[in-house]
């Protein structure tokens, strides 16, 4: 029986995984915690006091495709301060749509991380 998402891992070459870290810590929210010494570098980025996102470096020899397309689509966050994220994804000039859902008072915004991955952020009645 499931009982919850644990996390979700991306993986990419080293640069890409520091511009990743900082779009998810500076833009989505996410802060950097503890991460057990693995062989490969990485970050555990949490919400509260629970990881949710592991980046790590593209293992020796895999070559990962950016910009694939794929059947992953986009992962979801629960969030607050809809004006606040509307804001900063201004500011930092990243393009993103809002949908609303009256029927169970949930706005939404949606739009990619620096590799294409899809983020949503759901308010529920904000």
């Amino acid at each position: 029986m499931l009982e919850g998402l644990y996390h979700y891992n991306i993986r990419s070459d080293t640069k890409t995984m520091y511009k990743l870290k900082d779009f998810y810590t500076n833009i989505v929210g996410l802060k950097v915690g503890h991460r057990p010494a693995y062989k490969s570098d990485g970050f555990w980025l949490y919400i509260n006091d629970k990881d949710v996102l592991h980046l790590a470096e593209t293992k020796e020899g895999d070559k990962k495709k950016h910009h694939v397309n794929s059947t992953f689509d986009h992962a979801a966050f629960h969030a607050r301060e809809f004006d606040r994220y509307a804001s900063v994804l201004k500011k930092n000039e990243i393009d993103f749509y809002i949908r609303v859902v009256p029927e169970i008072g949930k706005k939404q915004i949606f739009f990619k991380d620096p590799v294409g991955n899809g983020i949503e952020l759901y308010f529920v009645d904000s």
